[in-house]
């Protein structure tokens, strides 16, 4: 099913009028009519808007080989939008500018998409909060992370599965047991020798 049904065929379970769901998403009537005619596309902002009022997945919406039936139920609080997740299951946030290849994307399982204003250039990063259960995800994700002085410098994205916590640059994958000082010190080091200030380095446990 493409977006354009799914949205069609979710604003009509919620019994929203098109120009109801175009008030919720603060548009025309006409890019909401756009949208199930799959004329257009919403953006990010309005996908993440969409994805909380039918109350599915980003993943659900985005991939067409997705059914909408037996989704989850997506949670709007930052880290807490990864909740209910299996065991064993890699759980974290990545930007999607940090990597060079989006393919990595069809090894996740989108829960929430978020737009931070950077302040800088460029003005937003789309933060992605997912879960994996691909036993090879910090292998997978090490060969598109950007390291680059033109583009950033050594991007890294951290994620945990189970008691352990992955800080995963280009070509090189550090981790440790959470609550073990001695091994996360070990880490800290490693990263500074890669140009990552200290600030960055409060990722979540």
């Amino acid at each position: 099913m493409k977006l354009s049904e799914k949205i069609k065929e979710l604003r009509k379970r919620k019994g929203y009028s098109q120009e109801e769901l175009a008030a919720i998403c603060n548009v025309s009537r006409q890019s909401i009519s756009k949208w199930e005619a799959d004329m257009a596309l919403p953006e990010t902002e309005k996908l993440l808007i969409l994805s909380n009022v039918f109350e599915v997945t980003i993943d659900v919406l985005l991939r067409d080989e997705l059914v909408i039936e037996g989704v989850k139920e997506v949670f709007n609080c930052g880290s807490n939008a990864i909740r209910d997740k299996k065991a064993s299951m890699f759980e974290g946030a990545l930007i999607k500018e940090s990597i060079e290849d989006e393919a990595i994307l069809d090894y996740l399982s989108v829960h929430k998409v978020e737009l931070w204003n950077t302040g800088g250039n460029p003005k937003y990063w789309t933060v992605i909060f997912f879960t994996s259960a691909e036993p090879n995800l910090p292998e997978l994700v090490s060969k598109v992370m950007i390291a680059d002085e033109g583009r950033g410098g050594n991007w890294f994205v951290d994620f945990k599965k189970d008691n352990m916590k992955y800080i995963v640059f280009r070509d090189k994958i550090l981790k440790y047991e959470i609550g073990n000082d001695a091994q996360k010190l070990e880490v800290c080091m490693a990263c500074r020798k890669l140009g990552i200030p200290d600030e960055q380095m409060h990722w979540g446990e």
